[in-house]
């Protein structure tokens, strides 16, 4: 049988262990509760300006010559004067003495055509008397027909035709002489000599090249679809050239004077054809223009009316995310006219003053709840967590 003291120590034992957990659980702090996590999405925008445009076309092109001539001598003779100025990037004006090959045998061959020239004539004049004699003596006889041989017709008429074989030959020896002088064919830029002086030349030997001055063209290649903001396709639009001279960027006027009318075979292009007045200034005080210089075009197009520039990536099947009033994902179809690099221009659809999501969106759906940075609380200043930015995705 248990005594006394055997019963009372384990209950001692057991209030002590509920005493002290008591105490150990009175002594515990209640959990602290967690702040609710804000998990709207946040996004970033951009105000949507509606302004005026003037579409223009961007080309390209090299500055070449208007005209370009190979001089070619048309008499054969010897080299015997060159004028200071036909050398190598000289200019000349129209009728300048380029070169003169020596006359010595056309001037004699001259001499012979007007000798037989004069011969031809006397020889004329001495047959028509001979008619006229003939005429009054068969005037004196009443039972007779004269014939043409009898009035000396026949004879007046081959004199009449060396005469003018004469004054022929007479001109072409008047022509050889003056092609014996190489003059400038107007007002050029010589680009090229390839003669020298006692050199000799025969017919059809080129003497040099020379480049005209008075206007340059630059060929534009223009894509077909790029006419369409043209005014009547480009005819007499305004050009600005931009390059650079004396490694310095230089800006010239130019006029679109013609289309080549055809499209290339090799890179579908139509060409037009633009032309700068003096390029190498040499009537007005304008910027130099060097043939062979590498421009670029900027040609004036039609007016667009009132539009909007949106980066090409925020449009998707001609539409844009917008967010509204109440911070909600829209979209908005939109009606673009042209794109221009990584730019689509806007008509329609939007609205001045709109704000057009740039950011985005992982799973976008249309009336989800978005947020934007400055509007929404990021926690404690010392933590600074960063927003994550969410990319624009199609409407599901």
């Amino acid at each position: 049988m248990a005594t006394k003291k055997q019963i009372i120590l384990p209950v001692v034992v057991i209030a002590l262990g509920v005493v002290g957990f008591i105490g150990m659980a009175a002594l515990k702090k209640p959990p602290e509760e967690k702040p609710e996590i804000d998990t709207t999405p946040l996004v970033s925008v951009q105000t949507v300006e509606i302004k005026p445009m003037d579409f223009s076309v961007n080309s390209y092109g090299v500055v070449a010559a208007k005209y370009e001539t190979e001089l070619v001598s048309q008499v054969s003779g010897e080299i015997v004067f060159l004028s200071e100025k036909f050398v190598r990037g000289g200019f000349v004006k129209k009728g300048d003495v380029l070169a003169k090959i020596d006359p010595s045998d056309y001037d004699a061959a001259l001499i012979d055509a007007q000798a037989s020239m004069a011969s031809a004539r006397a020889t004329l004049v001495q047959e028509e008397a001979f008619g006229k004699v003939a005429e009054a003596e068969w005037k004196r006889i009443k039972d007779g027909v004269p014939t043409e041989l009898s009035l000396r017709k026949p004879q007046l008429a081959q004199e009449i035709a060396k005469l003018n074989s004469s004054e022929a030959g007479l001109k072409r020896a008047k022509r050889n002489v003056e092609r014996t002088v190489i003059k400038a064919p107007y007002d050029a830029l010589i680009e090229a000599r390839n003669i020298g002086l006692g050199s000799y030349v025969s017919m059809g030997s080129k003497i040099g090249k020379v480049f005209s001055t008075d206007d340059a063209e630059i060929r534009l290649p223009i894509a077909d679809k790029e006419l369409q903001f043209l005014h009547d396709k480009g005819k007499y639009a305004q050009v600005l050239l931009k390059g650079e001279f004396a490694g310095q960027p230089q800006v010239w006027k130019a006029k679109i004077v013609r289309s080549e009318g055809v499209i290339d075979s090799r890179s579908r292009m139509t060409y037009l054809v633009a032309e700068v007045s003096d390029p190498y200034g040499l009537t007005s005080n304008t910027s130099e223009l060097r043939y062979g210089t590498y421009v670029t075009a900027s040609i004036e197009g039609l007016h667009a009316g009132q539009v909007t520039e949106v980066a090409r990536h925020l449009v998707i099947n001609n539409q844009v995310a917008v967010l509204d009033d109440d911070n909600k994902l829209r979209y908005k179809d939109v009606n673009i006219v042209r794109q221009i690099g990584s730019k689509v221009i806007i008509t329609d659809g939007l609205d001045a003053g709109m704000n057009l999501i740039t950011s985005a969106l992982d799973y976008p759906i249309e009336g989800m709840q978005l947020a934007l940075p400055k509007e929404k609380s990021l926690g404690d200043d010392d933590s600074d967590p960063q927003p994550t930015q969410i990319a624009m995705g199609e409407k599901e």
